[in-house]
């Protein structure tokens, strides 16, 4: 392993949340690396230090009593197995219903395959050579390497001065299609910027929302589809979206 990829397993190492083969890999590399052996140290010194500290808070009564009293209390909603068994019972009309809701389930059913296929592809790159087929902080590296190898033309924007740093890309696959990948590091957190024309719906500025314990940020940009997958915190992968669309949009054309 090389001490790039070590730095983004070392964490997870600390943790414990490695499989015994990366463990292996990631603990014979420390013993022979200072720099790699110092980060694990301070990861586990982080770790214990939390642990000692007294980290839970109990909501007072009154906070309790403010909230019900402002947030309305949630509506039962039928199943959809309810409402397709309601729709056969119907007419004409109530087999259109039914036909326009199992469009909605067989998209919901889509855009799920297409959030686990990246958040899958985000995990893959965090293995031993697999994070970039391209490695290099240069823009002009990156987006020319993508000519030839998929048919779209991605957006490779620089943050390395706003705290986000290019580190490279590469080919992946969402829902079975290519999709450009353009890889950047917040500190030791890694944002997989997934690149294609078919992610499914999204909106025009970054939306966020958390798929299986991961943030993920998704908006169209020029007719193309941007999906951006991390563990980093939802107030700073919201703030890289910010940052790439407004870079993005005031880049010059091609």
């Amino acid at each position: 392993m090389t001490c790039e990829e070590v730095r983004v397993l070392v964490h997870a190492l600390a943790d414990g949340e490695l499989d015994a083969g990366h463990a292996r890999e990631v603990e014979a590399h420390v013993a022979q690396c200072p720099a790699c052996a110092a980060e694990l140290a301070a990861a586990r010194e982080v770790k214990h230090a939390l642990r000692a500290q007294p980290l839970g808070f109990d909501v007072p009564a009154t906070l309790r009593a403010k909230i019900d009293g402002v947030v309305p209390a949630p509506v039962p909603v039928p199943n959809r197995r309810a409402l397709l068994k309601g729709f056969a019972l119907g007419g004409i009309t109530s087999a259109l219903v039914a036909a326009s809701l199992t469009f909605v389930v067989l998209r919901d059913g889509r855009d799920d395959r297409i959030l686990g296929d990246a958040i899958s592809a985000h995990l893959r790159s965090l293995q031993a050579d697999h994070l970039t087929d391209v490695l290099s902080s240069n823009q002009h590296t990156v987006k020319p390497w993508f000519n030839g190898r998929i048919d779209l033309a991605p957006p490779v924007i620089d943050l390395t001065a706003q705290g986000f740093t290019l580190i490279g890309g590469r080919l992946d696959y969402i829902d079975g299609k290519p999709a450009a990948v353009i890889v950047y590091r917040r500190r030791i957190h890694v944002i997989n910027l997934f690149v294609a024309q078919d992610l499914g719906p999204a909106p025009s500025t970054p939306a966020l929302s958390m798929v299986q314990g991961f943030n993920i940020l998704r908006w169209n940009e020029n007719g193309l589809n941007l999906l951006a997958v991390s563990d980093l915190n939802r107030e700073e992968l919201e703030e890289f979206g910010a940052k790439f669309t407004a870079a993005a949009r005031a880049a010059p054309p091609g």
